[in-house]
């Protein structure tokens, strides 16, 4: 089931104005790219195993496994949104991010490195 909200042009609009601005943008801008990206993440790797929250523009469950109902997932990955939009650009490894601290990650699948980028980098 697909349940996009954002369209691709406009969610790849948004993601672009945040990288051509340095991160520093609009807030709705901001907040679309986040909610575009999130789609398009539990898009191309569908599951509810994992949850992916980026606070506070939206969460996001992907990633094929053990599906969770009610309560905290088996596995929980949460970032600020300039983290998350650094990798989703590729302006940030999976492992930099972990290792500075700027993704909190715990359970099993709990590692979106083999996701990301989602978006081709800027050149």
């Amino acid at each position: 089931m697909n349940r996009r909200r954002i369209p691709a042009s406009e969610g790849r609009s948004a993601i672009a104005s945040w990288q051509a601005a340095g991160g520093h943008t609009h807030r709705d801008i901001i907040a679309t790219a986040v909610r575009f990206s999130l789609e398009e993440l539990a898009s191309r790797a569908p599951g509810k195993s994992v949850e992916v929250r980026v606070p506070p523009f939206g969460a996001a469950q992907c990633i094929a496994g053990s599906t969770h109902r009610r309560g905290t997932p088996p596995a929980v990955i949460e970032m600020t949104p300039d983290a998350f939009l650094r990798l989703v650009t590729g302006a940030l490894t999976w492992e930099a991010a972990l290792a500075a601290g700027l993704v909190s990650a715990s359970g099993e699948r709990a590692d979106l490195s083999a996701l990301m980028p989602i978006e081709e980098p800027a050149t």
